[in-house]
């Protein structure tokens, strides 16, 4: 069996897990959401939902971190059916970005067309105070690794993917005309990302301040990276839930983290609800 697995390619694991998954479900999302620390209550108010354990599904790994339900739901959204990761797996719980990511290759052959990342993010530009939301409009990846590294399958999309425009001006464009209809401030922000699990140090906080990043985070940009390289539209929304070492002096914690994230969720909910039915719109 080990033998047989190892020589099984990327593309037929996923083949595989979307076959396992559209064996549970009777709907076919366009949309899907990848629900980030403290944010993955939306879920929990999705009509005629199905959920699934990471661990029923083959080449999806258990999420470890606090806050991270590890499951997919698979529901209606004022009856627009939605696909969702209740809590995502990160490269510092000790996975392979290919295992990390792996889920958003399933995406693309369940048939995903637009994926909305969300995340817990540490503020960096002063603007953002704790609580506030940020569509993310570009990437910096200081992870130190990619996830497109090694053997490139073209089933999937090509060897030197564009990576001009990860975030879709059109989609930002979309959440901003949303926030506004709801009286919700929603800046645009760069989000840099690192590896983790130790916070970041304020030296670090200052050179990516300089570097352009407005937000920092452990996550996003492995499935943003995938994502593009496969051809799914990505909207990317950062919950501010703390600021940044350096940018205040109060030590960080990740309790603080998911306290923020349920301070927030009527807002970010409302505002997702709006997002989902505007995006279904112009499909």
């Amino acid at each position: 069996m080990v033998e047989r697995m190892a020589s099984t390619s990327l593309y037929e694991r996923a083949e595989h897990a979307t076959r396992i998954i559209r064996s549970r479900i009777s709907v076919e999302p366009r949309i899907a959401l990848v629900l980030g620390s403290g944010l993955g209550g939306f879920a929990d108010d999705f009509d005629e939902a199905v959920a699934i354990p990471y661990e029923d599904i083959p080449g999806f790994v258990r999420s470890t971190a606090q806050g991270h339900a590890g499951r997919l739901v698979i529901g209606k959204v004022d009856s627009i059916p939605v696909l969702a990761m209740q809590g995502r797996v990160h490269y510092y719980e000790g996975y392979s970005l290919e295992e990390v990511t792996f889920p958003v290759r399933v995406f693309n052959l369940l048939g995903i067309k637009t994926l909305v990342l969300t995340n817990a993010a540490g503020g960096i530009n002063v603007q953002l105070t704790q609580g506030a939301l940020m569509m993310i409009s570009d990437h910096v990846n200081l992870m130190g690794v990619n996830p497109l590294r090694g053997p490139n399958d073209e089933r999937f999309g090509p060897r030197f993917p564009d990576m001009s425009a990860v975030y879709s001006p059109e989609l930002q464009e979309l959440v901003v005309e949303e926030a506004r209809a709801i009286n919700v401030e929603v800046r645009r922000g760069v989000y840099g990302a690192l590896s983790g699990p130790s916070y970041e140090t304020p030296a670090e906080i200052h050179l990516l301040r300089t570097l352009g990043a407005d937000a920092v985070g452990m996550s996003t940009v492995p499935e943003a990276i995938v994502a593009r390289h496969m051809g799914i539209e990505v909207l990317g929304i950062s919950c501010i839930t703390n600021m940044a070492a350096g940018i205040s002096d109060a030590p960080i914690n990740h309790e603080e983290v998911m306290a923020t994230g349920a301070r927030v969720r009527a807002t970010f909910t409302e505002l997702l609800q709006r997002v989902i039915g505007a995006i279904n719109r112009r499909v």
